[in-house]
């Protein structure tokens, strides 16, 4: 007889834990899929995804495997031989709330066993797994980490609607808190991955993930204000970005945007922010710089509607206007954090007659003044002005900017006379 399948135990089952409980299903393992919002567990009972990186087929096929459970149970938890933390950490008031990581290694604590092994993946500040995990882990189970037990972390790559780079083919950051537990993370991942990167300790990977989003985050931040200059300066910023992508080295393109959303951008490189502040006293200053940049990017936008509507002889106060995307990232539905969200609420508290499309962006809590539409031709019609936010593929652009009196493209993508660009 085969042996038993490894059990695993993924805690949080959104965008980074569902992808990889459905590649822990298919190489093998048994997975149990905790998740507290009761909603997506009925969802996952019937197979239906609320990720577009996971066709309904494919979670249908991972459920009728029998080697995917998810449960809002604790106690489902019992049993395990590797557990993945992958809940959320969000800032509350600038400071890092990692109450889901407490609640959650505190659970498995309760069913950890000889010999098993719980590996991190939500993003946090370094020394979160050693100073934090680590002691909770040891007080709930009675046992003694390197001893009894491995522990590690591996950050989260989960790109949402990246067509080209997945679970499987990103190459994975693997650590642990001694070399036995350096083995058992990456002995894991080596069955879900192409490739692993072994990183001498956990502060190593976890200042790893943080170092990758403020790299993007500074580097957005740049050119977000070189937009608000250039278009000051009357130069075409996308032109000049594009120019300047045809050097091939010591220069890699990034371009402007109404802000940033998700985890990643507008909340990691604040953990990173309030660990140097905490500990050394010092201000982390280019990421406060990045961060006052970006958050202000849809007050700014803002701006640029109501100037072009000045000059249409109209004011915000009484125009309808059409958002086009609410997500933060095209072809997704994610908008965690979407600077979309807060250019729709800014321009309604303006007293504009705000309706917003988005055809991926199912549940949103949203401004009750501003009205969920279809992105049709007719809309664009009746609107005074047009804001394209988030790209979808699934707008017809060409219709909608063709019906439409004003368009504000914030992501270079249409072109006319009645089109201005961020």
């Amino acid at each position: 007889m085969s042996p038993d399948p490894e059990r695993v135990v993924i805690v949080g089952q959104g965008y980074v834990g569902l992808s990889l409980s459905v590649r822990a299903v298919e190489v093998g393992f048994d997975v149990v899929g905790i998740e507290t919002d009761e909603r997506r567990i009925a969802h996952l009972l019937r197979g239906e995804s609320y990720i577009e990186d996971i066709s309904d087929e494919v979670l249908a096929r991972c459920r009728d495997t029998g080697r995917y459970r998810p449960t809002a149970e604790p106690r489902d938890c019992a049993g395990f031989d590797i557990a993945v933390v992958t809940v959320p950490t969000p800032l509350r008031e600038g400071v890092p709330d990692l109450s889901f990581i407490e609640e959650s290694a505190r659970t498995l604590g309760w069913f950890l066993r000889r010999g098993a092994t719980v590996i991190l993946e939500s993003t946090t500040y370094p020394g979160t797994t050693t100073e934090l995990v680590r002691q909770i882990l040891e007080e709930e189970s009675g046992l003694t980490a390197a001893t009894d037990f491995h522990l590690g972390y591996s950050p989260e790559r989960i790109d949402p609607g990246n067509p080209t780079w997945g679970i499987v083919n990103t190459p994975k950051v693997v650590s642990g808190i001694d070399a036995a537990s350096l083995d058992a993370v990456r002995g894991f991942y080596d069955r879900l991955c192409e490739t692993t990167v072994p990183v001498s300790t956990t502060q190593v990977a976890e200042l790893a993930k943080l170092l990758e989003n403020t790299f993007r985050h500074v580097n957005i931040a740049l050119v977000n204000e070189l937009a608000m200059f250039a278009q000051a300066l009357d130069v075409d910023v996308w032109e000049a970005i594009d120019a300047a992508s045809t050097k091939p080295f010591g220069f890699m393109p990034f371009r402007p945007g109404p802000g940033v959303g998700g985890h990643c951008l507008p909340i990691d490189p604040s953990y990173l922010s309030w660990k140097v502040r905490r500990t050394i006293g010092q201000s982390f200053r280019f990421i406060e710089l990045a961060n006052d940049i970006n958050e202000h990017m849809p007050d700014y936008v803002v701006r640029r509607l109501m100037l072009a509507l000045n000059t249409r002889g109209r004011a915000v106060r009484g125009s309808r206007i059409l958002v086009l995307g609410l997500a933060y990232k095209r072809n997704t539905a994610d908008a965690r954090e979407s600077p979309a969200i807060a250019v729709a609420e800014r321009l309604a508290a303006l007293g504009a007659e705000v309706r917003a499309a988005d055809p991926h962006v199912r549940d949103l809590r949203i401004d009750p003044r501003v009205v969920r539409v279809e992105a049709t031709v007719e809309e664009a019609a009746d609107a005074d002005a047009v804001v394209l936010v988030t790209d979808h593929d699934r707008f017809d652009l060409e219709a909608i900017v063709a019906r439409a009196a004003y368009v504000l493209d914030t992501c270079n993508r249409v072109t006319g006379p009645n089109v201005e660009r961020l």
